[in-house]
């Protein structure tokens, strides 16, 4: 085996590692090639280094990282990547890192490495902090915070009865109180056709809202964002969903949808309708499609929010390692 690490931006595509995500068991939609080349156009900073094990001729495993003021870091950045880290085909994680490892501290170009968003569960946090520190690094793991997520029964009605009574009544509750003051509503997924002004409506509901979560939507995420539904939205893989009620849309999410899980990504709702939860309402419905589709997890992502747990959620850690020469 032997590890490559290249700067060539081509390799997102010519050396396409989406089988790999596919086969390791951590591998999830933030791994693709497909989405960590739209974040480095669009947000991409340092100097790019890809990594590629290759056995027989074969690529075995990869990793993307950017190298920004000698720093290392996982590629895709904190604000919007969930997950990060190698993916691997299943059994080769030690043998993986300990190469990886090899070819990174020949790189001069890093003295300090930051490798967030791993999951606390994931053989990738024990073999990497094991290859670094076999090198004779400085290795410190620490806490990244939390993405609750939902195991997933096979019916709808096997999900509510599995919740807390308190939680079940509270989301049976907001759909009546919706019902009864606004009548029914329904909801819509974006089309091809429809993305476009679908997403002018999002963003406008996002920018409405008070705080740090409405500055998030600068002109850059917007870019971001509207990439991410033109590309991934024919896939199949990126959903953009709304309630409407009385004609209005009240309330949105963007979620992707990769192997068995969905992934509820971003949401924003009009502060006119905020005393009827429409958000909540669509978040029930987006997890009972999730369950109508076989899907066995709904994660609600990185961010230890209040709401998420009403749903049922249960924390899953996030770790770090900080690697220092």
């Amino acid at each position: 085996m032997r590890v490559e690490l290249t700067d060539d931006p081509t390799s997102f595509v010519a050396r396409d590692w989406t089988p790999l995500v596919e086969a390791d068991p951590t591998g999830t939609f933030f791994h693709t090639p497909a989405y960590l080349k739209l974040w480095w156009e669009e947000f991409g900073s340092g100097s790019l280094r890809l990594g590629f094990a290759e056995d027989g001729g074969a690529t075995i495993a990869a990793c993307a990282f950017e190298v920004v003021a000698g720093e290392l870091r996982f590629l895709g950045g904190l604000d919007v990547t969930d997950y990060m880290g190698p993916v691997a085909l299943p059994g080769l994680e030690d043998a993986v890192a300990k190469e990886l490892m090899a070819a990174l501290i020949a790189d001069p170009s890093w003295v300090r490495a930051d490798l967030r968003s791993l999951m606390a569960t994931s053989i990738w946090l024990r073999a990497l902090e094991s290859a670094a520190g076999a090198q004779g690094l400085r290795v410190e793991r620490g806490e990244d915070g939390v993405a609750p997520t939902i195991a997933l029964p096979d019916s709808y009605a096997g999900y509510l009865a599995g919740l807390p009574a308190k939680l079940r009544h509270e989301i049976r509750r907001k759909e009546r109180r919706l019902v009864q003051d606004r009548g029914r509503y329904r909801i819509t997924l974006s089309s091809p056709e429809s993305l476009a002004s679908d997403m002018d409506r999002f963003l406008e509901l996002h920018r409405s809202s008070p705080g740090p979560k409405g500055k998030f939507m600068h002109a850059g995420m917007e870019i971001f964002f509207r990439r991410l539904g033109e590309t991934f939205l024919p896939r199949h893989v990126f959903h953009l969903a709304f309630i409407e009620v009385a004609g209005h849309r009240a309330a949105g999410a963007v979620g992707f949808a990769y192997r068995n899980t969905f992934s509820l990504y971003n949401s924003a709702f009009d502060r006119g309708f905020g005393y009827l939860s429409p958000g909540m309402v669509l978040v029930a419905d987006l997890i009972e499609r999730a369950i109508g589709l076989g899907r066995d997890t709904f994660d609600l992502l990185k961010g230890d929010l209040e709401y998420k747990y009403r749903f049922g959620a249960v924390p899953k850690p996030i770790a770090k390692l900080v690697i220092e020469r």
